[in-house]
């Protein structure tokens, strides 16, 4: 059987945290949004897990594509 979900996954979750990370490095200077968070880029931060949980997704799609 052909269907493999870390496949779209995976995508999906590397461009978001692509998205997610630009904007946590756009906003880096506001100080005042990150108040709430303890001074915490909760943007930059989760855009990174996400962006790493993507391309990890990605690499065993690869991985097992190899294999067969």
């Amino acid at each position: 059987m052909g269907l493999d979900i870390k496949y779209p996954i995976g995508l999906m979750f590397t461009l978001m945290g692509i998205i997610l990370t630009i904007y946590g490095l756009a906003t880096m200077s506001d100080v005042t949004m990150y108040q709430k968070s303890f001074n915490i880029n909760i943007n930059l931060w989760s855009g990174i897990g996400m962006l790493i949980f993507g391309l990890i997704m990605l690499a065993l799609v690869k991985k097992k594509k190899k294999e067969e």
